[in-house]
């Protein structure tokens, strides 16, 4: 945080994150309080999501190209207005389908701000010791925003008015995101014309590399660990006659990484992040065993302490692995598909685990899905350690 500037961008990005974390919840309660209906409510968060994970790298790319700030003032405008119709269409008692093509709009216009964040701290620190840290901080800061957006959208919507939750997220994105574009000193450059001596492996419009797609994977595993656990844990809950304990429940896992985020971020570990990768998804993947023995919400509890602690090491290793495997010139996109797999394996994980919970092996059988998941990338990861290393170091 001594780092000039670095201070401010930080801040500055601090009330976005929030607005993203509410985004999602708050058009659940504004739509389905407008309709009535949990289904339409579905389709139009739905909508939103899928959205912004596939337009999201799209406009990194157009940032890596032409430089953030410039960018990124078009497309908050563009997400004030969108957002701006998204609630007087809902409030209006529009259908469905303008509701989704709204929500559209929306999503595919936010902008992925712990993105274009870490990719300025890799402009401020590359190639220092500190540029862990940094990511140690980045991770901190995005499970804050998540422990308090979902509460704020639901506070703002049940205690001021329905659409209250997605006006105020609205409001931080594009009032935050302004201000964050306006500190254009710590934005990274624009990408250089290519070079003929650089190789096909790291070529400034390459993304499709064996390393990234083994990085992605990893991000695709712990949204498959998000989206599993959030049904999961919530189902769990209910069966034992506790429902109101689910968020307690999850928050625990949430402040467990917190804490897991602070104390890894301190260290200064000798091995290579490649090395540790295939050490954190193990580890990860032993702990999600605890809540398969759990039979009770305060066993349950305990048992996801563990492999909540082991949340943020992954993210933090995976985020300098990508910053030191990827080209400057595609390095804001390669973070936002990192997002994107992370929120591509929490959508298709919540609707795999939803019926499985239903069906005769309970939240028990939901909580074998991130098992799997981690398991089987752990394996990949083992292979292709040396491989990462080695782009690493040639970095």
């Amino acid at each position: 945080m001594r780092t000039p500037g670095a201070r401010a961008f930080y801040l500055a990005a601090a009330p976005a994150r929030v607005g993203i974390a509410m985004a999602g919840l708050g058009i659940v309660w504004m739509v389905h309080a407008e309709t009535g209906s949990f289904g339409a409510a579905g389709l139009v968060t739905a909508s939103f999501a899928v959205a912004e994970t596939l337009m999201g790298p799209q406009t990194a790319r157009l940032m890596d190209r032409r430089g953030q700030s410039r960018v990124l003032v078009p497309l908050l405008c563009a997400h004030a207005v969108a957002v701006a119709a998204l609630v007087a269409l809902a409030l209006a008692g529009a259908r469905t389908l303008p509701l989704m093509a709204a929500a559209l709009a929306a999503g595919a216009t936010i902008p992925q701000i712990g993105a274009l964040a870490a990719a300025r701290w890799s402009a401020l620190l590359r190639g220092r010791a500190e540029l862990r840290a940094a990511f140690a901080l980045e991770t901190i800061g995005n499970d804050t925003a998540y422990l308090l957006g979902p509460g704020l959208a639901v506070l703002a919507a049940t205690r001021l008015h329905p659409a209250a939750g997605s006006a105020l997220a609205g409001v931080l994105v594009v009032g935050a995101g302004l201000v964050f574009a306006a500190l254009r000193g710590t934005a990274p450059a624009p990408a250089a014309a290519p070079r003929a001596d650089r190789t096909a492996a790291r070529g400034p419009r390459t993304l499709l590399t064996r390393n990234f797609a083994t990085l992605l994977a990893v991000n695709l595993a712990l949204g498959v660990f998000f989206g599993s656990m959030q049904v999961s844990v919530s189902a769990f809950a209910d069966v034992h006659h506790a429902p109101a304990a689910a968020g307690f429940l999850y928050g625990l896992m949430s402040a467990a990484s917190l804490l897991g985020g602070l104390a890894y971020g301190r260290r200064r570990p000798r091995t290579p992040p490649a090395g540790q990768l295939p050490l954190i998804l193990t580890f990860l993947a032993c702990a999600s065993l605890l809540p398969l023995a759990a039979g009770a919400p305060w066993q349950l509890g305990l048992a996801l302490l563990l492999p909540g602690a082991g949340v943020a090491p992954l993210i933090i290793t995976s985020s300098t692995l990508v910053e030191s495997v990827m080209d400057r010139s595609v390095l804001t996109q390669a973070f936002t598909w990192a997002n994107s797999a992370s929120a591509a394996g929490i959508a298709l994980s919540a609707a795999a685990v939803g019926r499985l919970v239903d069906g005769p092996g309970g939240p028990r059988a939901g909580f074998a899905v991130p098992l799997l998941a981690l398991t089987a990338t752990a394996a990949l990861t083992w292979s292709t350690r040396h491989a990462l290393t080695a782009a690493a170091t040639a970095s």
